[in-house]
């Protein structure tokens, strides 16, 4: 069923390249990665509802050198390139090739794919804008956060589909704004509603002629162009405004060479309008424009995380580092309830420390403080527990059998070596020899070195652990096999030993 779905799928957009416009055939150059999920969380009919969706979505565009280079990466247990950037240079080559995917099944490495993607995308000499479109069901993407904003960072625009069923939060993180254009969640059925809309995304990213913003803070923003001038004979004019003071405008001049700037000292909060205009002897350009919005003023620390927990350790770390805006950071710590509380302080371009010295099983308030360069403060405080130190487990265990002659019974004679620092008393348990064959302990003071039991059942475990105030220790188990004598009651043998 499902080759006859694709072989339909085929043969109609072969018939649908006849329709496509020359004015999107020819509007564009860049490179563009499909990221598919693969794995086996992908039912066999999303995954072909999926192929059909990205054969659609690239149907009219020129392929190639100087046009739009596509590739292919599948998401499974290991990334599988099903074919690189420079294959296929028209649409029937590439047709056949997305016809031919075969789902790979497996987990969702997606962190493992993500660094063949950034090797593809960003480890080349082509200087056009990149696209990585993710095409997933959303659901345990891994961290993804760290690789996706290295992308970024290097200019590749991220845009993400995925089912209903997708961890939004994440993919809301890792997606390049605007979201409203840039991430679309749909269900698998409907999924073909979206293709106008993305495609138009995405021809706005890799339009030839266009100022696009790749990174944007509450202070900053950073501009990014096609090139179109030489260094020695051009320049390009770069000028901005904020929309709501349009009065007080920005002037900068670039060398003929430059592709990219960043836009310093922003108001949070605030939309600009940015122009930039290529100036030439030898050609007129289009002067380009872009207007975008800063995010809202966030103050470090606006988040607090704990790691590297141990008895005596925890690692705090904070964030974000703004090196323009901090003079330096302070950490202070205590236990709870105890009032003497620690400090350490750290220059401004350190986002972590790590606490030694506590006492395990324990719990503190951590807090941390940034002295803003203007002298006011902002703390955060969390709680941090220390991990319980571990208990010392029990040294040695021995049975040895012993006959009682006034009684004509065998016992068993039972002795041990424990750690004393702390210690209660010990935790004996054995099964008893009885028509159902019960389980009995005992508790010993801490001077016990030894006891003795009786009417043991065949093969029974025996079971010493130590007490300790805060809990009990790894105990030592001894099994002892007993053997039927004629005119004997029992005669119990030397056994083997093991952790409880």
């Amino acid at each position: 069923m499902k080759s006859v779905f694709l072989h339909y799928v085929f043969f109609w957009v072969t018939l649908q390249l006849i329709a496509v416009p020359a004015t999107v055939l020819n509007c564009c150059e860049g490179d563009i990665l499909l990221l598919l999920d693969s794995s086996g969380s992908i039912a066999n009919y999303e995954f072909s509802r999926l192929s059909f969706f990205a054969t659609d979505l690239l149907r009219p565009f020129s392929l190639g050198r100087g046009h739009v280079r596509v590739g292919l990466l599948q998401v499974g247990t290991d990334p599988h390139l099903e074919f690189g950037l420079d294959v296929h240079s028209n649409q029937e080559s590439l047709q056949s090739a997305m016809q031919g995917i075969r789902q790979l099944k497996g987990d969702t490495n997606t962190e493992a794919a993500l660094g063949v993607a950034r090797e593809l995308l960003t480890e080349t000499d082509v200087k056009v804008p990149k696209i990585l479109l993710w095409l997933t069901d959303g659901v345990q993407p891994g961290d993804v956060d760290r690789p996706m904003s290295e992308l970024k960072m290097r200019g590749v625009s991220v845009l993400i589909v995925s089912t209903v069923h997708g961890n939004y939060q994440v993919l809301k993180r890792v997606v390049t704004p605007p979201l409203d254009s840039h991430l679309y969640s749909v269900d698998i059925d409907n999924i073909d509603i979206i293709t106008e809309d993305l495609r138009k995304a995405m021809i706005e990213i890799i339009r030839a002629e266009r100022l696009r913003v790749v990174d944007l803070t509450s202070h900053s923003a950073v501009l990014q162009w096609r090139p179109v001038l030489s260094e020695n004979s051009s320049y390009y004019e770069l000028w901005y405004k904020s929309v709501s003071k349009p009065g007080r405008e920005i002037r900068r001049t670039l060398t003929g060479d430059s592709s990219r700037a960043e836009l310093k000292n922003l108001q949070p909060d605030t939309t600009y309008t940015a122009s930039l205009r290529p100036e030439s002897n030898q050609a007129v350009f289009n002067t380009l424009t872009v207007t975008f919005t800063t995010f809202p003023d966030v103050l470090s620390p606006a988040v607090v995380h704990l790691s590297d927990h141990g008895p005596h350790q925890i690692r705090v770390s904070w964030g974000p580092l703004q090196l323009a805006r901090v003079q330096q950071y302070t950490v202070e710590y205590g236990a709870i309830p105890s009032s003497h509380v620690r400090t350490v302080t750290l220059p401004r371009h350190k986002n972590s420390t790590l606490l030694t010295g506590l006492e395990p099983g324990t719990q503190y308030l951590v807090t941390v403080t940034a002295l803003q360069v203007d002298g006011k403060e902002r703390a955060m405080s969390v709680r941090a527990c220390t991990l319980a130190e571990a208990l010392p487990a029990l040294i040695d265990l021995q049975l040895e059998p012993v006959k009682r002659r006034d009684l004509g019974v065998e016992e068993m004679q039972v002795k041990w070596q424990a750690s004393q620092g702390g210690l209660r008393g010990y935790w004996i348990k054995w099964e008893t020899e009885n028509p159902h064959s019960t389980t009995s302990s005992m508790y010993l003071p801490p001077s016990s070195r030894s006891t003795q039991l009786t009417h043991l059942a065949p093969n029974s475990r025996v079971c010493v652990s130590p007490i300790y105030s805060s809990g009990r220790g790894d105990g030592l188990c001894c099994t002892a096999t007993t053997h039927r004598v004629p005119g004997a009651r029992s005669v119990f043998m030397i056994s083997w030993r093991s952790r409880q």
